[in-house]
């Protein structure tokens, strides 16, 4: 009896679990592991909503955007504190603006936006969805609260070209906005959100709409509005004329500007080529070894 336990003892050790040691098993493969080290990222940030009010609308700041009469032009003054490479690339900024309010999320209507057969459909769009008895397109609160501040920018009294193209993502402008829906009614209600649209020019061009409906997953978020493709010298001092139509006053909203570009040199190079170039690579690869490992 004894030796038979003994016999059942070895069986049971030989039978184990432990997978078969390999250098992939136990995630002992070389493996590269850059560090990025970054040379610098020159940025220019200029809050404007109470500096853009006049003297005598201080204490009624509401007061002063919702009346039209009102000059909303404003001048501010930026400084470079060193160089900015091309493409200096504009955000303007917004605080206290629930874009992930979950109302506000859903009130838009996708098939709208993508095709002209369903230009009808406003469902989801409510309070946006039709204004005198037609259809709005596009339809919902997002469209009609787009963002319709303007900047126009001078250095040492000469004007700066700003571009405005390729400031969306190309698979919304291909996937998610058609080329054959044009705005319709949009605006024409007695409530005016924010910014208009040039109901000649499609949707999947209109791409300061369709970064705007990209809502954003915090209050506090910047979006792309154009580049400047030319450089910006060290102490450079950089005149911004604001169309201030924007009305974050009554929520107590805040608005800002940005102006942002990556250090110059070698690193910048090699931190183009790594986001744009081996993260999809290595995101694969991650996404790969569950699976084997699963198996």
């Amino acid at each position: 009896m004894k030796g038979r336990r003994s016999s059942s003892d070895s069986s049971s050790s030989s039978k184990t679990k432990k997978p078969q040691y390999s250098k992939f098993t136990q995630q002992e493969l070389s493996a590269c592991k850059p560090i990025l080290t970054p040379g610098y990222v020159v940025e220019i940030v200029d809050r404007y909503d109470e500096g853009c009010i006049p003297p005598n609308y201080s204490d009624d700041m509401l007061a002063y955007i919702q009346n039209s009469d009102t000059n909303k032009t404003c001048t501010r003054s930026l400084k470079a504190t060193k160089l900015m490479k091309s493409p200096v690339y504009i955000y303007y900024q917004l605080d206290n603006f629930y874009q992930n309010h979950r109302r506000y999320v859903k009130s838009r209507n996708d098939k709208q936006l993508w095709s002209k057969k369903h230009e009808d459909d406003t469902k989801n769009c409510a309070p946006e969805a039709t204004s005198n008895g037609l259809s709005i397109v596009p339809c919902g609160l997002i469209a009609w609260s787009l963002f319709n501040d303007s900047y126009g920018f001078s250095i040492k009294n000469k004007m700066v070209k700003v571009s405005k193209k390729n400031i969306a993502w190309e698979s919304d402008k291909k996937n998610k906005f058609g080329s054959d829906v044009y705005p319709k009614n949009f605006q024409n209600g007695v409530l005016i959100g924010g910014g208009k649209l040039n109901s000649s020019i499609p949707l999947s061009k209109q791409e300061d709409l369709i970064v705007w409906m990209r809502t954003a997953a915090l209050p506090t978020f910047r979006k792309l509005y154009g580049r400047i493709e030319s450089d910006i010298q060290a102490n450079d001092s950089v005149t911004v004329i604001i169309e201030n139509n924007y009305n974050t006053y009554s929520f107590g909203g805040h608005l800002g500007i940005q102006l942002s570009c990556l250090g110059t040199g070698i690193q910048q190079d090699i931190r183009y080529r790594f986001l744009t170039v081996y993260i999809p690579h290595l995101s694969s690869i991650v996404t790969i070894i569950p699976c084997v490992r699963g198996h």
